[in-house]
């Protein structure tokens, strides 16, 4: 009986990688725009019927993943409702009047607003909705679009490591790590600033000739800027730092921001109901409850232990560069979701050090291909749309240039700044 174990362990650990294969490549392609959790509810669902993972299992990654979700969809209400009320309009003609025709400062403003929008209403509002007006904006001003399309995209990424809101990895690893939201975003603080500085030098370098083409200048009308939606952003974050110093859940402050904002868009009719319904996304949040689902089965058969050999020990400099480099890999083979599902339960023995080492592997790491994070294909889903052609070849090529600097450069301060706050 015993010899058969070892077998039967092999087999599920084969129908578990099945089905995350699955699982992602459904994920990636959408067929006919349908939503992720087509195939990954049915995925999650037959994995507990083969006993590749328990209810029991499955029912406690659900409940550890909850919370999370919770405060995802709050986040992506809000970003909704900041849409709705004009922000990322006034961002565009903010950015085409600041640059004055001239690409190269163009770039800059795109790196500020981009850098500032990912970091607070995560890396989905710079995608989706922030990218639309950087090309629209390019456009207007007759300037070349393609090197500010491209910096949507990597700080998309690379711009999420501040908040533990800025990105769905940031809140898996934020509840491991052991810190709370301020010593969160102190020690992140530098290796964000650090990893979205290389980002502008060698963006800057790759493009330098369509930067260089002069323009016209333009000066449109100045915008409005809406203060009250920024005053709630800014309450909201001080709500995620209070909520999390006395031991409450961060995603009641994201609510009560997107309940104010809610409130005043309904009345004044910039949004409806259904929208706002809309912008939670019920399927992407079951599709991340039954991945967490799938990614346990796979660790509990037997991948888990795999990965426990590949991965360094410890917090040396040396050890933090490894888990950074084995993440960012990971999430290139596999998406950084599962790749963040899977490692962090390997690492978070190790402390914040190894979670957060992690995080900017598979926060950074996904610039270097499409496949690295979903944002990736939203991305060339947006400029698809918008008739800017971005070649797998030429995506990765991009990567290839900014992704090892910049992860090795972003470990780095990270090493540094553990020493200073923690």
């Amino acid at each position: 009986m015993a010899a058969h174990r070892p077998v039967e362990r092999t087999l599920t650990l084969i129908l578990a990688l099945i089905a995350l294969a699955v699982v992602l490549a459904f994920a990636m392609a959408r067929p006919n725009g349908w939503p992720e959790a087509v195939a990954a509810v049915p995925a999650a669902g037959l994995l507990i019927v083969f006993g590749a993972i328990s209810r029991d299992d499955a029912l406690a990654e659900t409940q550890r993943l909850l919370p999370v979700v919770g405060f995802l969809a709050a986040v992506l209400v809000l970003a909704h409702l900041c849409d709705d009320e004009g922000l990322f309009h006034a961002a565009g003609t903010l950015m085409a009047r600041a640059s004055r025709g001239d690409p190269r400062r163009l770039l800059t403003r795109v790196f500020v607003i981009g850098a500032s929008t990912t970091a607070v209403l995560s890396l989905d509002a710079t995608v989706v909705l922030l990218t639309p007006v950087v090309l629209a904006t390019a456009r207007t001003l007759s300037i070349p679009p393609r090197p500010h399309a491209y910096a949507s995209a990597h700080l998309a990424n690379t711009a999420s490591l501040l908040f533990p809101v800025s990105n769905l990895t940031n809140l898996l690893a934020f509840t491991v790590a052991g810190l709370s939201f301020v010593e969160f975003s102190a020690v992140m603080a530098a290796p964000w600033v650090a990893a979205i500085a290389v980002e502008f030098v060698l963006l800057r370098l790759l493009f330098r000739r369509e930067l260089s083409h002069p323009v016209a200048e333009v000066a449109p009308p100045p915008p409005e800027i809406p203060v009250l939606v920024l005053s709630v952003l800014g309450l909201t974050l001080a709500g995620f730092a209070v909520t999390s110093m006395i031991g409450i859940s961060p995603a009641w402050a994201a609510l009560a921001g997107a309940v104010v904002l809610g409130v005043r868009s309904l009345a004044q009719r910039r949004s409806t109901v259904g929208g706002i319904v809309r912008a939670v996304n019920l399927p992407f949040l079951a599709f991340v409850l039954c991945l967490g689902v799938v990614v346990d089965a796979v660790i509990h058969n037997g991948l888990g232990d795999v990965m426990r050999g590949v991965l360094p020990a410890g917090d040396s400099l040396s050890a933090l560069l490894g888990y950074a480099v084995v993440a960012a890999v990971l999430a290139n083979l596999v998406n950084n979701l599962p790749a963040v599902l899977l490692l962090l339960p390997l690492v978070a023995g190790a402390g914040p050090a190894a979670v957060l080492a992690v995080l900017i592997g598979v926060n950074v790491g996904p610039n270097l291909t499409y496949v690295g994070s979903l944002s990736n294909l939203l991305w060339r889903n947006v400029v698809h749309r918008e008739c800017l052609p971005a070649k797998v070849t030429e995506f990765s090529r991009v990567g290839l240039v900014t992704v090892p600097l910049t992860l090795v450069v972003g470990v780095l301060t990270l090493w540094v700044s553990l020493r200073i706050f923690l």
